[in-house]
């Protein structure tokens, strides 16, 4: 029978969906997040334990107490253009806090872990779409700390055993269709909330970066795919596991592209108000395109997005915003979302 899971950073937007996605597959899943960019009140699904990953102490006591079978890493930082500017922020936590993990797994004989991973990891790719075979060239800190991670994870693997499934997420997108969950980033740097809030009134516009890239209309083109649909592929890593010894990675993504201007004209579409844009130099950092294959995930996981479709995971993430701030704009009640195309 399922056991209990370890999910650190599990008060996060991934974190409190993939908790749900396990508790509904009869796992109990403990928290263990310091709540700096996670939120109490999300942690639903099983006990929160809270502490820091530099707190080997508070961490090897909280292992102790509940004694979990596997672990799911969602504590590093995530901001790709922060960690061009404070590199030594993202590598003291994404690198050695994962260390200090991995060295309390090890004290108390768990062998297995899902690592939330990423597709910077590829940097700037020669082809698109990506498979796991791309070379691994990261372009900025975050990329590099993962990408560290990843290896980490070959090496503890031949020297003490340690299974492990890297999942590597294009852009995380949507909130829970039940309504229960969404995303509360403070302050938020993902495209579709901070577009969203843009048409709520809550903020004033947004800040596009760059005009000049290869694409269709020179902003970026990144692949978006549904966190519940993430959570889903961290239940079946999981299991794959359970069943074999395995070190691994896979991508995670729908294999379909938007730039940036198509999602702010799908979210206007959407909502039925305007956001306005303001246009900036390009971000060091980011890549043109990156437009994931997920075929590996599908084949060797089980795992089919649910939700592949922009439409719906604007629909999901504008409920929820408007759940949460129903002050803010009374009259932009979320409406049916047609006339993006997703081929």
């Amino acid at each position: 029978m399922p056991g209990t899971i370890l999910v650190t950073g599990g008060a996060g937007y991934i974190g409190s969906h993939v908790c749900k996605a396990l508790a509904r597959a009869g796992y109990l899943p403990v928290v263990y997040d310091d709540l700096s960019n996670g939120h109490r009140e999300a942690v639903r699904w099983g006990p929160l334990e809270v502490g820091g990953l530099e707190d080997e102490s508070r961490l090897a006591a909280c292992i102790a107490k509940h004694d979990p079978e596997g672990v799911i890493h969602l504590a590093g930082f995530i901001a790709a253009g922060e960690s061009v500017v404070a590199p030594a922020k993202f590598y003291r936590n994404n690198l050695c806090g994962f260390l200090t993990l991995l060295d309390g797994m090890r004290r108390h004989g768990i062998e297995r872990i899902v690592f939330s991973s990423t597709a910077a990891v590829y940097g700037a790719p020669q082809s698109v779409p990506i498979k796991e075979t791309a070379p691994v060239r990261p372009v900025n800190p975050y990329g590099h700390s993962k990408a560290m991670c990843e290896q980490i994870l070959q090496d503890y693997a031949v020297a003490y055993g340690i299974r492990s499934i890297s999942l590597r997420y294009f852009n995380a997108a949507g909130a829970d269709p039940d309504g229960e969950l969404g995303e509360c980033h403070e302050p938020e740097t993902h495209l579709i909330p901070l577009v969203l809030e843009a048409a709520a009134g809550l903020r004033n516009g947004i800040d596009v970066y760059g005009d000049g890239y290869p694409t269709r209309d020179g902003t970026c083109v990144r692949d978006y795919i549904h966190v519940a649909d993430l959570a889903t592929a961290h239940v079946l890593a999981l299991r794959k596991m359970e069943a074999a010894a395995v070190v691994a990675a896979y991508n995670l993504g729908n294999g379909q592209g938007f730039t940036v201007l198509e999602v702010i004209g799908a979210a206007e579409h959407a909502t039925g108000c305007p956001i306005p844009t303001r246009r900036h130099p390009p971000r060091a950092g980011d890549p043109p395109v990156l437009l994931a294959d997920a075929t590996l995930a599908k084949a060797e996981l089980g795992w089919t997005p649910t939700f592949g479709a922009l439409e719906t995971q604007l629909e999901h993430a504008w409920k929820w915003l408007c759940r949460r701030h129903p002050v803010a704009a009374p009259s932009r009640s979320p409406s049916p979302i047609a006339g993006v195309t997703t081929d």
